[in-house]
């Protein structure tokens, strides 16, 4: 069963990549945070990359608003070695191996079949309830900034208007 918003999401322990090393991660590991979680279809592809910099790029941004950014796809953590290290060394966030696809299937994201996840960006807050989810097919990049943008508006506890960016009024409490 897929996850759903406003519901407690399933805890995980998965291999990842993370800056050079493999490492076992579990959600529970970011208990009191925020997480972003992203999955992306494969390694070595066109769109991923782009992507990916992208969460690089805007992580201290994430960090700053207590947030941590997790990736994975369905290669293995060799696969992301591989390619991280040639491709993406300035990564430092891990991501994860979902080579089993259950972390993938219980998000909703997986592509039966195909054994690749499509593009799905989740936002769970400090006590592992699933704020926002977009999934999109494996062909459009997701924007990072509108990621960012969404976390600000959840964590200002209002009811936050079309276009509101941090410092604007919100429309009172939710």
């Amino acid at each position: 069963m897929a996850v759903k918003i406003g519901e407690k999401v399933p805890e995980f322990t998965a291999q990842a990549y993370v800056g050079g090393e493999f490492r076992k991660i579990s959600l529970s590991d970011y208990k009191g945070k925020w997480v972003i979680l992203f999955f992306y279809p494969r390694d070595f592809t066109f769109v991923c990359p782009t992507e990916i910099k992208g969460f690089a790029q805007a992580e201290s941004a994430f960090r700053k608003l207590n947030a941590d950014v997790v990736g994975a796809s369905t290669d293995s953590e060799y696969s992301h070695k591989a390619w991280f290290e040639k491709e993406l060394p300035m990564v430092k966030f891990p991501i994860l191996a979902d080579t089993n696809h259950k972390i993938s299937r219980d998000y909703g994201v997986l592509v039966e079949g195909e054994g690749l996840a499509l593009r799905g960006t989740f936002i769970i807050d400090p006590d592992g309830v699933l704020q926002y989810m977009v999934v999109a097919n494996t062909s459009i990049g997701r924007s990072i900034q509108e990621t960012v943008r969404t976390l600000e508006a959840l964590q200002t506890g209002g009811l936050c208007p079309v276009d509101w960016k941090p410092g604007e009024k919100t429309l009172g409490k939710a």
